[in-house]
């Protein structure tokens, strides 16, 4: 699969698509425009792959800036958003909701 193609023939960015599961968990791709997404909170660990270009994640108020090949995971009810300036493709592994 290939996994980019996937994030860049999605109608909308942010809005991600599941690629796969294993078990209960999804693995999920979107494409980054550059726009923000406001602070949010999840009830589960998720886990943040920057494929390709830049993800200007914001975590608990601290600037975690991801380059490709970077991953962060987000503890379950960590408040979390992206900054302005994020492109790219990212890959979501987080439990099935």
């Amino acid at each position: 699969m290939d996994v980019p193609a996937a994030a860049a023939a999605l109608p909308l960015a942010w809005n991600s698509r599941v690629l796969g599961r294993v078990g209960p968990t999804a693995v999920k791709v979107l494409r980054m425009d550059g726009l923000p997404v406001a602070e949010e909170r999840h009830g589960h660990t998720e886990v943040l792959l920057v494929l390709d270009g830049r993800l200007e994640l914001v975590v608990d108020g601290a600037d975690v800036p991801l380059g490709p090949g970077g991953m962060y995971v987000v503890p379950a009810g960590v408040p979390h958003a992206v900054a302005a300036g994020s492109r790219g493709t990212l890959v979501i592994v987080e439990a099935a909701d």
